[in-house]
């Protein structure tokens, strides 16, 4: 089947006790047993329930990987993979992260005597450099968060392949209607489901897809032992988010597209980040691993603090908030939002500037939300 279709079939056959079409919500803590050892597959919502188990193995199908695993938040998905490090172990990471994993690795993990060396993932030779007899893991963002930059998936994963090394690729900003990094041999995918994949910013979730069944049954133990998994009602709306990603994802991108060209023409942006530019510096190698571009542009506005704030205040289709991926257009400004646990010297480093501005691009008519960008950058 195609990737519309198993959006929309795979996981979710009618209910066999009612033949509901649409499937229910088990809002069930614990399962009745037949006899002691006996169930129907199910015991205690916490190690699994029908409803999260239906969105477990639709999020798998759209991935092409064997095993889902649904969790409470993108950071809760983060924590159980992470879980499988130990002391005195080593992680590679790029300087472009979501802060909040930037702020998992630095403040939980580090403590606890995991070390992370960060870095250029767009370097080969400090990437192979980077690697020392205790690295067990690499982590892969991208597109990144802000700066959208994109990193050669295949290429990571054939260094750490060389290096018996873990490859995690966060595949939240491209979803898996865009790029699928299990097939490009990644051992692990996760996402913030909150974004893209449920995609009405009414529920928060994370997830993790694998192949290797191994890998699988480790992160399934942190997943019931840690206990951050997705409520029955938050997997149901995630699942009826995710029957439309396919469509949603289409337009946007086109969307994105008339953004970032309508931007970069405007005579108060200094810069246009958007991966479908065939000015970005990473836009080979996402025409090469990627289907499609994405609905985020980031852009640098002429001015700072004081001329981003006076924009941002006056937007009116767009909504100055955190988060990104739903249908309605969102502003945030990564500095003092997402990236606000970031050191300055490395948010300069990166990019992450007072004047920068991340923009998810919704779904509503093109023309108004560059009529709506227009009318604020008049402002200042």
């Amino acid at each position: 089947m195609h990737f519309e279709t198993r959006a929309i079939r795979v996981g979710q056959e009618p209910d066999e006790a009612t033949g509901a079409t649409i499937v229910p919500i088990y809002q069930t803590s614990t399962f009745t047993q037949e006899e002691i050892g006996r169930n129907k597959g199910f015991e205690y919502t916490r190690s699994g329930n029908p409803t999260r188990a239906a969105l477990e193995a639709c999020l798998a199908s759209l991935e092409e990987g064997k095993y889902g695993l649904s969790f409470a938040s993108g950071l809760a998905a983060e924590h159980a993979v992470l879980s499988m490090l130990r002391p005195g172990d080593h992680v590679i990471a790029p300087f472009d992260l979501y802060g909040g994993t930037y702020r998992l690795f630095t403040q939980v993990l580090e403590p606890m005597n995991i070390r992370f060396t960060f870095l250029d993932f767009t370097d080969p030779v400090k990437l192979a450099s980077a690697f020392l007899p205790e690295t067990r893991m690499a982590w892969i963002e991208t597109p990144t968060n802000p700066t959208l930059k994109i990193f050669d998936i295949a290429a990571i994963v054939n260094e750490c392949h060389r290096h018996n090394v873990l490859s995690v690729v966060d595949n939240t900003f491209a979803t898996p209607y865009f790029q699928k990094p299990l097939s490009l041999e990644a051992d692990i995918v996760v996402h913030s489901t909150t974004k893209y994949i449920n995609g009405h910013s009414d529920v928060v979730g994370g997830a993790v897809v694998v192949n290797d069944k191994v890998i699988w049954n480790k992160v399934r133990f942190y997943q019931n032992s840690i206990g951050g998994v997705s409520s029955p009602f938050d997997a149901w709306l995630t699942l009826r988010g995710l029957k439309t990603l396919a469509v949603r994802m289409q337009q946007h991108e086109r969307n994105a597209f008339a953004v970032a060209r309508f931007l970069q023409k405007h005579p108060k942006i200094e810069g246009v980040l958007y991966p479908g530019l065939e000015g970005h510096p990473g836009y080979n190698t996402a025409k090469k691993q990627m289907t499609g571009f994405g609905g985020l542009v980031s852009v640098y506005l002429k001015g700072g603090f004081s001329e981003v704030n006076l924009f941002l205040k006056n937007l009116k289709v767009f909504s100055l908030a955190e988060s990104l991926g739903g249908v309605e257009s969102l502003a945030n400004y990564s500095t003092r939002m997402t990236h606000a646990s970031y050191p300055e010297k490395l948010k300069n480093q990166i990019g992450i500037t007072d004047n920068l501005v991340r923009l998810s691009v919704g779904l509503e008519h093109a023309d108004d939300l560059t009529d709506d960008l227009k009318q604020a950058l008049a402002k200042f």
